[in-house]
């Protein structure tokens, strides 16, 4: 059984059919991809996966219980966080006050702009370490408003880190980064992947196709093709789209 699998998943909005009897698997210890054309229905399907929205019909099943139709609040306690394709970080903190927000322990007793976390030894060295491990050793007490956008994207999957998941979601890390950004971002995915498994949409297919061991195409709000990123670069069907000259 695969750690975190979605069955017959539909979805419509009015009566615009998003997606139509999906099912996906993502192993433990895997990073697995999703790609596909704009309006394929991939940001749907990553909404309906991670609890942003319901599905219609299907089953979203995670270490083997049943999530479907969660809210992302209960999801995430299950240990499966989220970057989102637009940031989403408290820019006027600090980058470690980001990392410390959102340390379990933290969120646990409820944070308020009252309460002084420089005085939380313990939370402060968790969220030193997890910007270590992002690199961002030695940006600590850097305001998120002045990092660079690479570093903000970091800091944003750090922030996911930082919950201590088993299984992370990332939606569009290399959004907006350039050649160097996006190379450094790759290295820092495949660090992550030694603890935590990742699942990535993404539409950078060579950067998918470097890091993913399976990759799944959706196209039509259905799932098309599926496999390793040498089974894909022969499926007919993605080489004959322009999905295959870019993988």
């Amino acid at each position: 059984m695969a750690l975190f699998e979605a069955h017959h998943l539909h979805k419509r909005f009015a009566d615009q059919v998003v997606l139509e009897d999906i099912t996906l698997s993502f192993e433990e210890n895997q990073i697995s991809g999703i790609m596909g054309p704009n309006g394929a229905g991939k940001t749907t399907c990553f909404n309906v996966l991670t609890g942003r929205f319901k599905p219609d019909r299907g089953q979203v099943r995670f270490d083997g219980q049943d999530i479907t139709g969660l809210p992302p609040r209960k999801i995430a306690g299950k240990g499966i966080a989220r970057s989102f394709q637009m940031m989403n970080l408290f820019d006027e903190y600090t980058a470690l006050e980001n990392i410390v927000l959102a340390l379990p322990e933290v969120r646990a007793r409820g944070f308020s702009v009252l309460h002084d976390l420089s005085n939380d030894s313990g939370a402060q060295d968790r969220g030193a370490q997890v910007l270590a491990r992002i690199g961002l050793a030695g940006r600590e007490h850097a305001l998120a408003s002045d990092l660079s956008y690479g570093q903000r994207r970091a800091l944003e999957i750090g922030i996911a880190l930082a919950a201590e998941p088993r299984m992370l979601f990332l939606d569009e890390p290399t959004s907006g980064l350039g050649m160097d950004a996006t190379a450094i971002l790759a290295e820092l995915i495949g660090e992550i992947r030694k603890s935590v498994s990742i699942v990535i949409i993404e539409h950078d297919m060579r950067f998918l196709f470097d890091l993913a061991d399976t990759i799944a195409v959706i196209h039509w709000g259905q799932v098309i093709a599926q496999g390793g990123p040498d089974e894909l670069r022969d499926n007919e069907w993605v080489r004959a789209s322009n999905l295959g000259a870019l993988a």
